[in-house]
């Protein structure tokens, strides 16, 4: 069991600084950290295939001259909001079936539930919680996007025992995170086309990419408790699994846009996006642990780009 004396209740792979720990009770932390709402890059991740696939709805609309800002901006606020929630349910979900492996793992035993600052139980009505809003946020779709979001629950309990069974957990992982690429797309039109199918798989090769590299934090951890990852099976051969996974990212997105009419600034903001990708396998060292968290997060710039070049011809038109 960790000493809480030394982290003051705190986790040892989040900021100290964080707004949970200046804003919040004391005997809230502990929700909070099983939420994740100290390391905001999970619900952010989360939340950027979701974006990506509205703006990109939104420009089809805009051609077809249905588009409305305030479908778009309630959108996104739903978004917002299902990202943080369903993100936080996850964790917990996952923390709840990794209990073990947590408390044998470094990094993850000053969690709250190897640490004995939250028990079982009160995870499990935690997780009720998260989940009832966002069940309340999916409910506000239409009844097509309530079925495809209902479809995701699929992927989001198989993930957290993935690594018991492959070696490929990220590619688990990227099918659940990635859902929301065709969430956007459903909650604006009622239905599905190629458009965000595409999207989605971009968004998948994408997730893989990023979380092999945030792998390689526990490459020591995973190894002794059994488990796999990417980053194990890659190992030395990662900077060239990243380049295909990236390039073929970026290959699947501008397809999407393609196949969506999405205007020149969408391409400008993936190419620059690109650019971040390819910078993240070039100065790559899997070896250093503090330089994978940081390159892991920077992807929050790729999605704010690649959003936000989908968003200008909406803005200029």
């Amino acid at each position: 069991m960790v000493d809480q004396g030394d982290l003051s209740g705190r986790v040892s792979d989040a900021p100290s600084n964080n707004w949970v720990y200046r804003i919040l009770p004391r005997t809230l932390w502990p929700y909070a950290q099983l939420a994740r709402w100290d390391r905001p890059i999970g619900w952010e991740l989360l939340m950027w295939p979701c974006f990506w696939s509205a703006a990109m709805a939104a420009n089809a609309a805009m051609h077809l001259g249905t588009f409305s800002w305030g479908t778009l901006l309630f959108h996104l606020f739903l978004f917002f909001a299902g990202s943080v929630a369903m993100r936080g349910a996850g964790c917990t979900y996952n923390d709840l079936v990794d209990h073990k492996i947590d408390m044998a793992v470094a990094r993850t035993r000053s969690r709250p539930l190897p640490s004995g600052r939250v028990s079982r139980k009160q995870a499990k009505i935690f997780i009720v919680i998260q989940a009832l809003v966002g069940l309340l946020v999916l409910l506000c779709f239409n009844g097509f996007a309530i079925v495809v979001g209902l479809s995701s629950l699929i992927f989001v309990v198989i993930y957290p025992f993935a690594k018991r069974f492959t070696n490929w957990p990220q590619f688990f992982l990227g099918l659940a995170f990635s859902w929301g690429a065709l969430m956007g797309w459903a909650g604006q039109f009622g239905s599905l086309s190629i458009s965000p199918v595409l999207l989605y798989v971009g968004a998948i090769t994408w997730t893989i990419g990023y979380d092999t590299i945030y792998a390689h934090q526990d490459r020591e951890d995973d190894t002794a408790a059994g488990i796999g990852s990417t980053a194990l099976l890659f190992g030395d051969k990662t900077h060239g699994w990243l380049s295909g996974l990236y390039s073929s990212a970026l290959a699947f997105i501008f397809l999407a846009f393609l196949t969506a009419g999405v205007n020149w600034p969408g391409y400008l903001g993936l190419a620059i996006a690109a650019f971040l990708l390819f910078r993240q396998v070039t100065v790559l060292d899997i070896n250093n642990v503090e330089q994978c968290l940081a390159l892991f997060k920077s992807n929050n710039r790729v999605g704010v780009l690649i959003f936000a070049g989908l968003l200008l011809p909406l803005l200029i038109r």
